[in-house]
């Protein structure tokens, strides 16, 4: 019989080893913050609900990968936040619909003549040097700086979000990326140069 008011590095070990009581502790302890964080980001219930359960599967599915290196609600957190954002990313492009499709049931009008967006070799080749000027730059910051960057920047997450995942206060977030920002600018600027 597990003890229920048990830290959560005690029942996630033992979770990891079978235990189930042990994880449904852990999802109960969480599922209000974890819910609350999918919604912010799905923006509707029935896809936050829907993420939950998708992280919740992958959780228990992925426990004995849990090493411990961050407390289990932060990595309980991650892989909600990985989920809702997959699901909205999915249901972003099953609200598109074609401009054909739109004309059923009305007066055949002419089909529209779209021409090609897609970039050409020029723009594709600058991108690519662009992307690897950040990747460079990115990597030239401490770890802690480059997560506050990839999170906040890249992934597109509120500073509430970013701070909940690193463990960190949001003033701490906040001067972690004007420094970290700085830093990169600074990084960009150099290897712009040294690329000439």
């Amino acid at each position: 019989m597990i003890d229920a008011t048990a830290d959560d590095g005690v029942l996630a070990a033992a979770a990891k080893v079978g235990d189930t009581e042990a994880f449904a502790i852990l999802v109960e302890r969480h599922q209000q913050r974890i819910f609350a964080c999918a919604m912010r980001i799905a923006g509707n219930q029935q896809d936050a609900e829907d993420a939950v359960q998708h992280s919740l599967h992958k959780a228990f599915t992925h426990l004995p990968k849990f090493e411990g290196r961050s407390a289990f609600s932060t990595w309980f957190t991650r892989i909600a936040i990985n989920e809702a954002l997959m699901l909205r990313r999915k249901n972003r492009g099953l609200r598109e619909i074609s401009i054909d499709e739109s004309q059923i049931g009305k007066e055949a009008a002419p089909a529209l003549e779209i021409p090609d967006s897609s970039p050409g070799p020029e723009i594709r080749y600058f991108q690519r040097e662009q992307q690897e000027l950040l990747s460079a730059a990115l990597g030239q910051l401490r770890p802690s700086m480059r997560q506050a960057i990839e999170l906040r920047d890249l992934r597109e997450l509120s500073v509430d979000e970013t701070a909940l995942i690193t463990g960190l206060s949001i003033a701490a977030v906040k001067g972690r990326l004007f420094h970290a920002r700085k830093k990169l600018r600074d990084a960009l600027r150099r290897n712009t140069q040294s690329a000439k």
